[in-house]
């Protein structure tokens, strides 16, 4: 086979011949016939309807061209189409999308390569080579044929193979009014004026006609782009906490040295320096999208930022940001970058709604420090969303209205002005005491893991941090935080924490929270599988180093800490010997050391539950975490949208556990607490009252509502009815709570 350089060359020289566009067609895949030593190749393009016609042909019969369509999806060549990915067949003629037409010929031949040929990110065609007998193409192979189909792709985008009427009809699909869902990675409400994100990525030339001047111009804008990156580093956004370090981190792969390489050895291939690293980002997307890490996966959105910008200042900024953009941005995309964010500035940019996106990603955690909402995996958004079309962003309930009709943002607005209400009234309760009608003081926390929640503090008046989830600090980094650093982030914490009250959780990795620099196997239930505890006792050099760092930066103080998912005594006390072991190094050596520790556990795990006799005169406190306790004793997958919702947490069963947990923990005296989704939300916070439970911790935006609840509510009434629900069996108690609540004047 003849490498990608040569085909690229005779491609161009194609290219500039005074052939029509159907004759230099013919030529280009005779070349590649024959450069790839291939008894066919075939070029397949897209017409309106999403039906691929046979335009060119070499080795099937000459009668098939402009007869032959097939629609997206069906036989192989519609199945590349589909996918938008390469396909290497040995034997095409097993694979199940397999689909016989006679009018070619091709019955003779057997092995199968198809690559997309792609335009603005749309599929506009398949370029195919097949061969008689049977053959394993190499990657090599596939690569020069994907490295071709670039240039047909530039042929088809100037209009030399189809009219453009012809492709904007092939390539653009139908838009209507729509209510997309997703899922919330930064909260809040807005509408604006959508700006489509994605189609930056586009280039304009590809084949080199000067290799030489294109690495000096590659290398030249790699420069600018590092350059570029630590002007962003000194926003004040970016002062400090862990949106600097997501932008340390994404600075890191600019300067990687083996991205930087594949991109000249394209270039010197024969593709423009814009083509190569379209290429190079194409490829390796390609490999993140077959790791099942999710971490690793969320990095893709980094290295989508990186390509866009390079391929913008190769193209002298033609793509670039103008001063033309509307004032109330929402930003429409497949994903994005952290640095791309910062691009649009935080007076501007209202929202962003992304097409794949994750919770634990370097965008959603910058986004939350600018308040921006975000909605994630909202699917076809690029697609139904044109720019300039009004948008509605719901990120606490993760919809998109898109050009939503006048009833629609009549609606929103009154939305807007009864939130506008609530929150003036919630913020006036902030300093008021969260006490009950029958004089019952209850404790409200807020659930924090990121320096910038902890500012909610002093916004909403809660008296502490029920849970500081401190994995956060572990993910959005690319390597394993020393004692040092992670000494100074928990003493930063405990500053802006301001003398309340603050629990740490020990780390609380694995299920669906990955580090990307420890090595895992793959289990089929990670959520009940390698996390957690099991992490911190089977990693003693880890854990010891994450306690050691908690005890400098408390120094002087109080240390509240607790260990999740503990399914049994011993690994408490494993637990609570490995403190043991750190406090005993620190006395030997003359640090300072906390004034008090109080050491917890995170009830999870049902087992648990049946061991507290034993248990409880061991802990100083407990802490039920409603979210995994729930999935575990109803053996459900919260993640699964199937069944996630078929149990409810108000039901007799899963309340008659709560009530024992609160009693046991009263009779010996221990002090308790709920840190799931359950105290946040109103009418499980009235179960969990009436329960027994007293300190409540939640989501920062939900101590308001919460509060409001408390002070409405004569907790023992409560409990005496809640007493009678709990022996019927009713399979949930939600209807009766909420007609207590009606009854009452309760808001929930």
């Amino acid at each position: 086979m003849t490498g990608p350089r040569f085909l690229m060359r005779r491609f161009r020289e194609i290219m500039r011949s005074g052939m029509t566009p159907e004759e230099r067609l013919e030529q280009v895949v005779r070349l590649i016939a024959g450069a790839m030593v291939a008894e066919v190749c075939s070029v397949y393009l897209m017409q309106p309807g999403g039906v691929l016609e046979l335009y060119a042909t070499e080795g099937l019969k000459r009668e098939a061209i402009h007869q032959t369509r097939l629609n997206v999806g069906a036989g192989i060549v519609g199945h590349i189409a589909a996918l938008s990915k390469p396909l290497r067949l040995r034997d095409a003629r097993s694979h199940p999308q397999y689909e016989y037409r006679p009018e070619t010929g091709e019955e003779a031949f057997r092995s199968m390569l198809g690559v997309p040929i792609l335009y603005a990110n749309k599929v506009v065609g398949v370029l195919v080579v097949q061969n008689v007998k049977e053959r394993n193409y190499t990657d090599e192979e596939e690569e020069a044929l994907e490295t071709v189909a670039m240039g047909f792709a530039e042929m088809v985008g100037v209009g030399a193979l189809v009219s453009p009427n012809v492709l904007a009809e092939s390539v653009t699909a139908t838009k209507r009014a729509a209510r997309l869902t997703g899922r919330p990675l930064s909260d809040g409400f807005a509408m604006g004026t959508a700006v489509l994100h994605a189609p930056r990525i586009e280039i304009t030339r590809t084949i080199a006609d000067d290799i030489g001047q294109e690495l000096e111009d590659l290398n030249a804008a790699i420069v600018d782009i590092q350059s570029q990156i630590d002007e962003m580093l000194s926003q004040p956004v970016l002062a400090a906490g862990e949106s600097r370090e997501v932008m340390e981190a994404f600075r890191m792969f600019a300067h990687d040295p083996g991205w930087q390489r594949r991109m000249r050895e394209a270039v010197e291939a024969g593709l423009t320096a814009q083509a190569a690293v379209k290429r190079i980002h194409d490829q390796t997307r390609a490999r993140f999208r077959q790791v099942p890490d999710p971490y690793i996966r969320a990095r893709m959105a980094d290295m989508d930022d990186l390509a866009n910008r390079l391929i913008n200042r190769l193209q002298g900024g033609l793509n670039a940001l103008n001063e033309e953009l509307p004032d109330d941005i929402v930003l429409v995309a497949r994903d994005m970058g952290p640095a791309e964010i910062l691009d649009f500035g935080e007076e501007k940019l209202k929202a962003v709604v992304l097409e794949e996106g994750s919770s634990g990603s370097h965008m959603a955690i910058v986004a939350r420090a600018m308040n921006i909402p975000v909605i994630g995996n909202v699917r076809g958004a690029t697609e139904q969303i044109d720019t300039g079309d009004p948008v509605i962003v719901d990120g606490e309930h993760a919809q998109v209205f898109i050009r939503p009709d006048q009833n629609v943002i009549d609606a929103f607005d009154e939305i807007e002005s009864v939130r506008a209400q609530e929150k003036a009234r919630w913020a006036a309760l902030k300093d008021v005491p969260a006490v009950s009608r029958d004089g019952v003081a209850i404790e409200l926390l807020a659930n924090a893991g990121l320096l910038l929640d902890m500012r909610h503090l002093d916004q909403t008046g809660a008296a502490g941090v029920g849970l500081f989830r401190t994995e956060l600090h572990f993910m959005v980094r690319g390597r394993l935080p020393r004692v040092r650093e992670q000494t100074e982030y928990y003493r930063a914490v405990r500053e802006l924490c301001n003398g309340r009250r603050l629990v740490f959780r020990t780390l609380d990795v694995g299920g669906d929270k990955l580090l990307p620099y420890m090595k895992r196997e793959k289990e089929e239930n990670p959520a009940m599988g390698w996390r957690a505890i099991r992490i911190s006792l089977d990693h003693p050099g880890l854990f010891r180093m994450q306690i050691r760092a908690l005890l400098h930066a408390s120094a002087g103080e109080e240390l509240d800490i607790m260990f999740p998912m503990v399914a049994d005594i011993a690994e408490f006390k494993a637990a609570r010997e490995v403190l043991q072991r750190e406090l005993d190094w620190a006395r030997r050596r003359g640090h300072p050391l906390p004034v008090h520790i109080r050491v917890g556990v995170m009830l999870e795990v049902p087992a648990l539950v049946w061991r507290l006799p034993a248990l409880l005169p061991l802990v100083d406190f407990v802490s039920v975490g409603s979210n995994d306790l729930m999935q575990f004793m109803y053996a459900v997958d919260r993640g699964s949208a199937r069944v996630a919702d078929r149990y409810d947490p108000l039901s007799s069963a899963f309340l008659s556990v709560l009530r024992r947990i609160a009693r046991q923990c009263e009779q010996a005296e221990v002090p308790f607490s709920i840190c799931g989704e359950m105290a946040g939300r109103p009418v499980e916070a009235l179960a969990l009252l009436a329960l027994g439970f007293r300190q409540l911790s939640m989501r920062a935006n939900a101590i308001g509502p919460i509060k409001e609840l408390v002070l409405a509510t004569d907790i023992a009434a409560l409990r005496k009815e809640m007493n009678g629900w709990l022996g019927r069996d009713d399979r949930t108690l939600r209807p009766m709570l909420q007609d207590y609540a009606a009854r009452h004047q309760i808001e929930v």
